[in-house]
């Protein structure tokens, strides 16, 4: 399977790339989110629940392992797991996740080399923040700070497609348009490209 690699400039790009996420998503996906403290993961997450139309505010689910959330649109739910307090597959069994698995879209952080086998086909994503002084720092209150992106540092965004349901699937689109570091090819003064 392939994959995608894009920058994100600002927490409210990494909400938007969540959205864009939300249109290539079904019920039975599952999504595992890696990368480190305070990188943006609840905050695409974030993203995913207002592209799926979920009730409910997504919050990082750090304290209670796993939020169900409910669609509001009639589309898939959105089942949100903090796998970081999980230390083996008997505590993610427990969590019964794969009751849920195919009527939702499964988003779980920290879940790498826990959770791959609940389903055939998952999608990862890993998120790259620039090595900083507060790299790795835990939040004093035994939180993340992933709650939201810290100020608007860029991110590096990875998609990877495991498994035969990505099969001819478009990740590019998730990714937001011509990057900054790149230049527009559509010629100057002309922004319709015509």
């Amino acid at each position: 399977m392939g994959s995608v690699e894009f920058e994100v400039r600002t927490a409210a790009g990494m909400r938007a790339t969540g959205e864009r996420l939300a249109t290539v998503l079904e019920p039975g996906d599952l999504v595992l989110l890696t990368g480190d403290l305070g990188a943006g993961k609840t905050t695409l997450t974030q993203g995913i629940g207002v592209g799926l139309g979920v009730r409910g505010a997504v919050t990082s689910p750090t304290f209670v392992i796993a939020r169900e959330h409910p669609s509001s649109a009639g589309g898939p739910g959105l089942v949100h797991v903090d796998a970081y307090r999980l230390g083996s597959l008997v505590e993610v069994d427990d969590l019964d996740l794969d009751t849920s698995l195919a009527d939702s879209v499964t988003v779980v952080e920290w879940g790498t080399g826990l959770v791959e086998d609940l389903a055939g086909s998952r999608l990862e994503i890993r998120l790259i923040r620039p090595r900083g002084e507060d790299q790795g720092r835990a939040d004093p209150s035994g939180g993340s700070l992933d709650a939201s992106l810290d100020g608007d540092e860029v991110r590096r965004v990875r998609l990877t497609a495991v498994g035969p349901r990505w099969e001819g699937t478009d990740l590019s689109r998730v990714g937001p348009g011509p990057s900054p570091t790149r230049p527009d090819p559509r010629p100057a003064g002309n922004p319709e490209g015509n």
